[in-house]
């Protein structure tokens, strides 16, 4: 379950530091993802609904989401043959999500057959998974390359391979990091992980933060911490 909390006090100097940060609702039941949304919701405005939730409790999370004034990036990395990632897409952009998830090695003609479609979401191709060790930086840049070429709007990738994929791809695209510890909290299965702060320094547009905030005695308090984070080295960087 998770903890109910106190309002925030907002001690970190840059409240704008929100629009980078996303807090995956990787929780078990339509109540638990409620609550956290609720008890959060003075430092968080973008939550991450995945397979884990969306199969259990389906769209209308999403719908809890935008009631409340929330944007929602769903992450169910779609992978199939193109005509049906088109549908999905489709049916995701009906929901009016923000942000959605396919995986780049679909290859091109499923990636722009969903980036043809009208109205789409922000389209993150994942390129690497954050749990896979050892080296796999060819493997994402070619992978972000391909996703940049098909007409997606950005990339999901751990956070060790900002620099060299905005080299590769420029600044206009969106690259969207989770594998982010801080360093007060445990990596678990991550693998290829980052702090918030070297993330928003390396250049990643949004980072993804799931258990530092869900296990956190208070997840608010959790959240401010890598929200102050994230702002010190925005201002350190600038």
């Amino acid at each position: 379950m998770v903890a109910l909390v106190s309002s925030p006090s907002f001690p970190y100097h840059a409240p704008w530091m929100k629009s980078k940060l996303i807090v995956a609702l990787d929780v078990e039941s339509y109540q638990d993802a409620a609550a956290l949304v609720q008890v959060t919701r003075d430092v968080v405005d973008i939550f991450k609904v995945g397979s884990q939730l969306f199969t259990r409790v389906g769209p209308r999370i999403i719908e809890f989401l935008h009631e409340h004034g929330k944007e929602c990036f769903l992450d169910l990395k779609f992978h199939d043959i193109p005509h049906t990632v088109a549908r999905a897409v489709e049916s995701a952009a009906a929901l009016q999500v923000r942000l959605l998830t396919l995986h780049t090695s679909g290859g091109p003609e499923m990636l722009e057959a969903a980036a043809a479609i009208p109205n789409h979401p922000l389209l993150l191709g994942v390129t690497v998974l954050t749990s896979v060790g050892g080296d796999v930086q060819a493997e994402v840049l070619q992978l972000a390359k391909l996703a940049k070429a098909s007409g997606l709007n950005g990339v999901i990738a751990s956070p060790q391979e900002i620099r060299e994929i905005r080299e590769a791809v420029g600044k206009d695209f969106l690259i969207v990091t989770p594998g982010i510890r801080p360093s007060w909290a445990r990596a678990g299965d991550q693998k290829r992980v980052m702090t918030p702060a070297d993330a928003v320094t390396a250049g990643a547009n949004y980072i993804v933060v799931g258990r530092p905030i869900i296990a956190a005695n208070d997840p608010v308090q959790a959240a401010e911490r890598i929200l102050e984070e994230m702002a010190s080295a925005a201002v350190a960087s600038a």
